[in-house]
């Protein structure tokens, strides 16, 4: 089977040699991804945004593989904060309420930036 690698041009997937997305037939992982925090928009304390930042950057990335959030059959998530946990379900459910992938939701210690809350991992599969 063919792999496509789906780079988005940020300077870690060189640095780390990894890639946002791979897909292999008709499965897809996702990298754990992390929001975009501008200080105004997302800010280094909403878990709320981070997460709605993340799903919308993952919706693009799919969408740029012909798939989209329907075909997610599950996320991990990543926080460093769990009574971050409604803010967090809120902004996925805006996503997946209809779709219910399976999921996990994780506290760690850390994450690659302190201004980071949260971090995801997607998995899809493709119905072909």
């Amino acid at each position: 089977m063919k792999r496509e690698n789906i780079l988005t041009g940020s300077p870690w997937e060189d640095k780390m040699g990894y890639c946002r997305a791979v897909r292999i037939g008709n499965i897809i992982e996702v990298s754990g991804t992390v929001a975009i925090v501008d200080g105004e928009k997302v800010k280094a304390d909403d878990a709320h945004a981070q997460t709605l930042n993340i799903l919308e950057r993952v919706e693009k990335v799919l969408e740029d593989l012909n798939v989209g959030m329907k075909d997610v059959i599950r996320t991990r998530i990543f926080t460093t904060d769990v009574s971050t946990f409604e803010a967090v379900a809120t902004a996925h459910a805006a996503f997946f309420k209809d779709i219910k992938p399976t999921t996990g939701f994780y506290g760690i210690n850390q994450l690659v930036a302190p201004e980071y809350l949260v971090e995801i991992e997607f998995t899809a599969v493709v119905s072909e």
